[in-house]
């Protein structure tokens, strides 16, 4: 009998282990090269206010590296690290833990890890020597200076690292919230590499990223202040080295801007036209928040900006982003068409541009986004030209990622992604009420 059950385990094992079905330029919950978290907040200031957790699984049984990368809101590279992950391994990761505390992952593949007490293992489960990561793994605590930088730069303050001159690499909306968006990435390699570098991706997966289809995840905004918690999948991005859609020079893909549009990468892009609905009374009298992160198809500085541009609106280049269409209607279809700008950066600042950064929180009926009607959903088309270096295929496409919040204050609250219209392989410019 024992032998039996045992051989059912397994072929049950082998079951789960097979590979799930996706199709490219559709954006779906299956396991992928890359991960997104689309945008991020830690208050600083009180340990009961927000924070933002996330977790990197593995869907195979073989072992793996995965590279995570911390982004401000503006879309510069501000942290990198390394996560080992064992077969069928799950990683948990608190931003509080990183921003606040100093605190990385601790994990380490089985050269720096010989006993199991880091990255232990179970039955199923691979666990191999990645040799590339002696010395890396496993973490200790960040330096002091270390984490005054990201404390800085994520508010939207000067960083101290002598690598960043001073400058500052976020929006200052002087809430004390430390914000921005996250990646993650299958690697071949521990590296200190951000995806713009020569040989972070290489021809079918060769470089320092892999096309490793096997990572899965998803995240938590967690506010016990305000009793608030919304959780959703990761953005799961797919890679493929054989489709056109991801590998032919021009292509629209996720990494296009930092590989020159040669598709390189081989990620398939997101989506650029959404739909949403949204409630801003009733018993949701917290009203709906967009989380939105976006695409300036041009590469922000590792560097960052001059404090000042920045405040002025003159940096990154592609700041503020536009977009090609808001219509916003009311539960009986009546329509308002919002005017905005179609290219980026828009100069009117009588125009609206609720999304101007790579990733932020956008309150609907706010000030940046102001609605007639209380109950109703959202059409966007979020496309947009930004002047410089665009994908040949269709430089006016953009790909964005939108997640709708709803909040009834201090009671519960919702949060799950917007309906997306097309994807960026072939994106839609088409506008409500006719025309193009």
């Amino acid at each position: 009998m024992k032998r039996i059950v045992l051989g059912m385990v397994l072929v049950l094992a082998a079951a789960v282990a097979l590979p799930a079905q996706a199709v490219i330029c559709t954006v779906d919950n299956v396991p992928a090269a890359t991960l997104l978290l689309p945008y991020f907040e830690v208050d600083l200031d009180d340990e009961n206010g927000i924070n933002t957790l996330f977790s990197i699984n593995n869907a195979s049984a073989t072992a793996a590296l995965a590279h995570v990368v911390v982004w401000t809101d503006l879309s510069v590279p501000v942290l990198d690290f390394n996560v080992y992950l064992t077969g069928y391994d799950v990683q948990t990761i608190s931003l509080r833990d990183i921003i606040v505390n100093g605190q990385l992952p601790v994990t380490a593949s089985d050269g720096q890890d010989p006993t199991d007490t880091i990255s232990n293992q179970g039955l199923f489960s691979q666990d191999i020597n990645f040799a590339s990561c002696t010395g890396q793994l496993p973490y200790s605590g960040l330096p002091a200076n270390f984490v005054a930088h990201l404390q800085s730069i994520l508010t939207g303050g000067p960083s101290a690292l002598s690598s960043f001159a001073g400058n500052c690499g976020g929006r200052n909306l002087g809430d004390g919230i430390a914000r921005g968006y996250v990646t993650v990435d299958t690697v071949n390699n521990c590296s200190l590499d951000f995806p713009g570098d020569p040989g972070y991706f290489g021809p079918g997966g060769t470089g320092t990223a892999t096309n490793q289809n096997i990572l899965w995840g998803d995240y938590f905004y967690v506010d016990s202040g305000e009793n608030f918690a919304q959780g959703e999948t990761l953005v799961h991005v797919e890679a493929d080295a054989l489709n056109p859609e991801t590998s032919v020079p021009g292509e629209y893909t996720f990494y296009g801007r930092y590989v020159a549009w040669s598709a390189i990468d081989n990620r398939e892009p997101l989506s650029s036209n959404f739909v949403s609905r949204y409630i801003t009374g009733g018993p949701f009298s917290g009203g709906t928040d967009l989380v939105v992160w976006r695409d300036g198809k041009i590469p922000s500085s590792t560097s960052g900006y001059s404090c000042g541009s920045i405040a002025a609106g003159t940096n990154p280049p592609w700041f503020p982003l536009a977009q090609e269409q808001i219509v916003i209607f009311d539960e009986e279809e009546n329509p308002v068409v919002e005017e905005g700008c179609t290219v980026s950066p828009c100069e009117d600042g009588d125009l609206l541009v609720p999304f101007p950064a790579e990733a932020q929180r956008t309150t609907v009926g706010g000030i940046d986004l102001p609605s007639p009607f209380p109950f109703g959903f959202l059409w966007l088309n979020l496309n947009s030209v930004v002047v410089g270096q665009l994908p040949n295929e269709d430089p006016a496409a953009m790909q964005n990622w939108v997640t709708t919040i709803m909040n009834a204050e201090g009671r519960y609250s919702v949060g799950f992604d917007a309906i997306s219209i097309d994807s960026t392989c072939n994106a839609s410019h088409a506008l409500i009420g006719g025309g193009f």
